[in-house]
């Protein structure tokens, strides 16, 4: 967990990790049970909570994970360093066990210390889109929902919400 978290992200990032199975168990009952409802419920949870959720004061997600690379972002991230794609790809990317392009080390390189991007306008797709909770469809997502719990602080939160309420 970050150094640079506030106490009101620690402490839900802590809970969520004590709470890990509980919420699991209950996101995928919800799941089958009312998927359509479920996906509104995120959404609506997700417009609320970053509101006032300021990422650039945590960036644990850059801090601590990787989001997927595809070939187009390596294209287009190779392109705005004015490098060539395989250049790009064996500085900073590995494949996973699941053979997808991840970054070789955390923090991400790209992360300043201030928490901004510096290829913020480039920056990969799972990137612009984290944390998923505003999809449309966020039940397809689930496991790894479930996953970013433990990553942010915001996630937990809407999770701890939904599984508290339903």
């Amino acid at each position: 967990m970050s150094e640079s978290l506030n106490d009101k992200d620690r402490n839900s990032l802590t809970e969520a990790k004590k709470n890990r199975k509980v919420y699991r168990k209950k996101l995928l009952q919800l799941k089958k049970q009312r998927p359509k409802q479920l996906n509104h419920q995120f959404n609506e949870l997700h417009e609320e909570e970053f509101e006032t959720m300021d990422c650039l004061s945590c960036a644990n997600c850059c801090k601590t994970t990787s989001p997927i690379f595809r070939d187009a972002d390596i294209n287009r991230l190779a392109k705005y360093l004015k490098m060539k794609s395989g250049a790009f790809a064996e500085k900073y990317l590995k494949l996973d066990e699941d053979n997808d392009y991840v970054l070789q080390k955390s923090p991400c390189s790209f992360l300043n210390e201030d928490n901004t991007c510096q290829v913020y306008d480039v920056r990969p797709l799972a990137c612009r889109e984290y944390p998923h909770t505003d999809r449309k469809n966020v039940v397809q997502i689930m496991d790894l929902t479930i996953k970013n719990t433990v990553v942010c602080p915001a996630v937990a939160r809407i999770v701890k919400q939904i599984c508290n309420t339903s």
